[in-house]
């Protein structure tokens, strides 16, 4: 037993084995995901702009509302299958579920083009919904097939490979875009990456595996590396009723990190979605420099992530903050920070372009820190169940994506109007004051009793035992 309750930096890893690769193709999904989901923030603009000629193809007169419904459509079924998606991937195996949502986003984003010319913006948002359904099992089913091959020593490190393909696909898919969009018209944005998903379906196919157990090309000494950290699941039950719903749900811990993913999704879709257009009405960029400018703070976060996995390394290795505490250091990072910078860039106006651009990245770029703040908590709180808290967390904080957008579209009637983008900035500033100070206050980083059904059961056995009669 002691051997489980090593802590991270005390175990000597292979420097790459088969949990590396799979945390490979973990990045690629993520990274395709996030390429087929914010296409439309980029394409949405030439999508709609009458003075936009590339390759001749045909524009649309929408206007900021509908804009703003079709930003947030992709949620709108994104939320659904958050909570079923931990269920399912624990019944029928991270692969499969991982298999079947990249490809029916694949085939949807090949579609668009085609969508949208025979059914307008109304066809495009219930193509974009059912694109959210299909993405919606990616995040919880990555947690559950993290939580099963990520030794606690590697979590961090591993997490963050996984995850950055969120950063590493936006950085992909915003930089390019401004150039497909010129030479070869909007619809280019969804056929290269609904392609591209494709491939990666059949690669993950192949190579992909939900467990060690289930891998056939992992070392008998890598597979005891990872049981001996996390501990062998073999026996763990899969079924519903298996899950302690009510500890769960009563768990103060839980619920810190139910309110600070929620106040993360907020600042960064508020974010990620109207960067481009910001750029555009306020500063003016033209649809090349606005793709570039609006990739540049993802770059930064995407390095950054790695930047903050050597940091966290070496905390680790000589022991300078327990992992609760690390925790706790790198969310307030990646909070609070850009929580100033928020609060500055409310004040920027159109002449300073330069700042304007430097508070954007940091504001993003420093959010890779919460990679080894909350992004990670599923799995210090209940391995077992991680996937299912992730689905659960993840459900409601995509609310908040969903209401990000639609609040923009509400405030911002004119987007030239500098006082209405400071609202903006400054309601994403206080989500993320609050919800770092309650992680700060009340949150945990360690394994709860309610991890391992049967030892609350024994407990209650015991207990009763020792009852008077």
């Amino acid at each position: 037993m002691a051997k489980n309750r090593r802590l991270e930096g005390e175990v000597e890893t292979s420097f790459l084995g088969v949990r590396h690769i799979q945390c490979l193709l973990l990045f690629s999904a993520v990274s395709m995901a996030f390429a087929t989901r914010v296409n439309l923030s980029i394409s949405i603009v030439a999508m709609t702009d009458e003075k936009f000629e590339g390759a001749g193809e045909k524009t649309y007169d929408w206007n900021e509302k509908i804009k703003s419904v079709l930003l947030s459509s992709f949620f709108w079924g994104y939320i659904l299958t958050q909570f079923p998606a931990g269920l399912l991937a624990r019944k029928f195996g991270g692969k499969n579920m991982l298999l079947y949502g990249i490809f029916i986003s694949s085939i949807l984003t090949l579609l668009t083009p085609w969508i949208v010319k025979i059914g307008n913006w109304q066809a495009l948002c219930v193509s974009r919904i059912v694109q959210g359904i299909s993405q919606g099992v990616i995040f919880p089913t990555c947690h559950t097939i993290l939580s099963q091959w990520a030794p606690l020593e590697e979590r961090g490190l591993l997490g963050t490979l996984s995850y950055s393909g969120s950063q590493f696909g936006t950085v992909v898919m915003l930089s390019t875009s401004g150039v497909l969009i010129s030479k070869y018209g909007w619809p280019s944005v969804f056929y290269i990456p609904g392609f591209i998903s494709l491939l990666w379906v059949v690669v993950y196919y192949i190579w992909g595996a939900s467990t060690p157990k289930e891998s056939k090309s992992i070392t008998a000494e890598e597979k005891e590396l990872i049981e001996t950290s996390i501990g062998s699941k073999e026996n763990q039950p899969k079924g519903i009723k298996n899950i302690p719903w009510l500890s769960i749900f009563t768990s103060v811990p839980f619920w810190m990190l139910f309110i600070v993913h929620c106040s993360a999704n907020w600042g960064f879709w508020t974010l990620l979605i109207e960067i481009p257009s910001y750029l555009k009405n306020m500063l003016g960029m033209d649809i090349k420099s606005n793709a570039l400018l609006s990739a540049l703070p993802y770059t930064v976060m995407f390095f950054l992530g790695f930047v903050f996995s050597g940091i966290s390394k070496l905390l680790n290795k000589y022991k300078c903050l327990t992992i609760p505490t690390s925790r706790k250091v790198f969310n307030t990072i990646g909070f609070w920070i850009p929580m100033i910078t928020l609060f500055m860039l409310g004040y920027i106006g159109a002449d300073n372009i330069n700042l304007a651009v430097t508070l954007l990245t940091i504001t993003v770029g420093l959010f890779a820190a919460t990679f080894h703040g909350f992004q990670v908590n599923h799995m210090d709180l209940s391995p077992n169940y991680a996937g299912v808290m992730m689905g659960i967390t993840n459900l409601a904080a995509n609310v908040m994506s969903l209401l990000a957008p639609l609040t923009v579209g509400f405030i911002v009637t004119d987007v030239t109007n500098p006082s209405q983008w400071r609202i903006i900035f400054f309601i994403a500033a206080i989500f993320y004051f609050i919800g770092n100070l309650l992680f700060i206050v009340f949150g945990k980083a360690t394994v709860q009793t309610w991890n391992n059904p049967e030892s609350i059961q024994l407990n209650e056995t015991t207990n009763k035992t020792k009852t008077p009669i």
